[in-house]
């Protein structure tokens, strides 16, 4: 059931709100402008009413605040107001809002508006969903990655959880393609792709493509030594599908890892821990491949034998 949040100071029209709705739909309320921006970060609503006129914090000012945030940025609002005056309207439309209803509630009116921007907000993520799939392997691609990491760093900074940065290369790949040609060494992507992420499959864990034959991983509130170990096992796995590779350079198919687990400094930058995680494979590399390099929160390397 799709949930919606009503964020209302007014407990009697947001119950009046809720009774018209709670039929169709999962109906939450918030009495609070700050209320509401804790809720809506934390839980998956598909849609918010919001009240214009609030105590504090108005509708208008919480409207701007859901915009400038990624993770709330794409979910529909519809203000609720009973200003009928054009520059109200104007203003709500150019911060954001989709739509508004007018008090007094009509029931016909306001179900037929939810139901519209909750079928429209569905269809766009599910062809967001499509944009960011890569298509060989059906797991994220690099544009869902980015826009992912950036949300979770943000996560990991503010409540200070470990945050680990896992980058995987497929080892001597060029001259896999170049033996066996190149619709096999897509079934080796995906292959790779099938198995490691079978193995990180809990919801604080994320795998992506990050372009030809590198992955990327982010796993959220593990400490190093765990995601280390835990790597290794995935590293193990892969060469135990004894994809046969060219004898002159490996027996199997293998891959290198490397990454860092932070918990994440108040000015710290992703892109310098993605730096150091890329750093870590590449030492897995130079130094004989199939293994995992590690740096764990005090930037110490942990090598896997």
């Amino acid at each position: 059931m799709e949930k919606i949040l009503i964020v209302d100071d007014s407990l009697v029209q947001a119950s009046q709100l809720k009774s018209i709705l709670e039929d169709e739909y999962e109906v939450s309320i918030a009495q609070t402008a700050e209320d509401g921006l804790s809720r809506v970060g934390s839980e998956n609503f598909s849609l918010i009413l919001l009240d214009v006129v609030m105590p504090g914090m108005d509708g208008f000012t919480l409207l701007k605040k859901l915009q400038e945030e990624i993770i709330t940025q794409s979910i529909p609002v519809i203000l609720i107001t009973s200003l009928s005056d054009a520059a109200s309207e104007q203003r709500g439309l150019v911060l954001g809002a989709v739509d508004y209803i007018t008090k007094p509630f009509k029931s016909l009116i306001v179900k037929a508006r939810v139901n519209t921007h909750i079928k429209l907000y569905n269809y766009r993520r599910l062809a967001e969903r499509q944009s960011m799939t890569d298509q060989l392997t059906g797991i994220a691609n690099r544009r869902r990655y980015e826009r992912y990491s950036a949300v979770k760093w943000h996560e990991a900074t503010r409540l200070q959880i470990p945050f680990s940065i896992c980058m995987f290369d497929i080892d001597h790949f060029k001259v896999y393609n170049d033996k066996f040609g190149h619709p096999a060494g897509d079934k080796v992507i995906a292959a790779v792709a099938k198995t490691v992420s079978s193995h990180l499959n809990r919801n604080t864990d994320f795998f992506a493509r990050y372009g030809g034959e590198e992955f990327v991983s982010i796993i959220l509130g593990s400490e190093s030594e765990k995601v280390f170990a835990h790597l290794k096992r995935i590293r193990q796995a892969v060469e135990d599908l004894h994809i046969a590779h060219d004898p002159s350079i490996s027996e199997w198919v293998t891959v290198s890892v490397g990454g860092i687990t932070v918990i994440p400094p108040v000015d710290g930058s992703y892109a310098y821990y993605l730096k150091v995680a890329d750093t870590m494979l590449y030492d897995a590399k130079k130094h004989g491949r199939n293994k995992v390099v590690w740096a764990d929160e005090q930037m110490r390397q942990l090598w896997e034998k």
